[in-house]
């Protein structure tokens, strides 16, 4: 699944330690969603929306597609 974490990431200057730690998942786990090697459940997608502080839409899907 394309996502875009990692910018968002960047634009709140969050490391992936940071940000990890904020959304109660592993560093790991963090880069290999971030990689698209690992679709994210449910549950982990509600806590990257909460601790990033942006809509899913932001992160996971591409609205400025026409």
């Amino acid at each position: 699944m394309k996502n875009r974490i990692k910018e968002i990431r960047w634009e709140q200057r969050l490391t992936q330690e940071e940000l990890a730690r904020k959304a109660g998942i592993s560093r790991p786990h963090l880069a290999q969603i971030e990689n698209g090697k690992v679709v994210p459940d449910g549950d982990t997608i509600v806590k990257l929306v909460s601790a990033l502080k942006v809509p899913a839409t932001k992160i996971f899907f591409d609205l400025d597609v026409v």
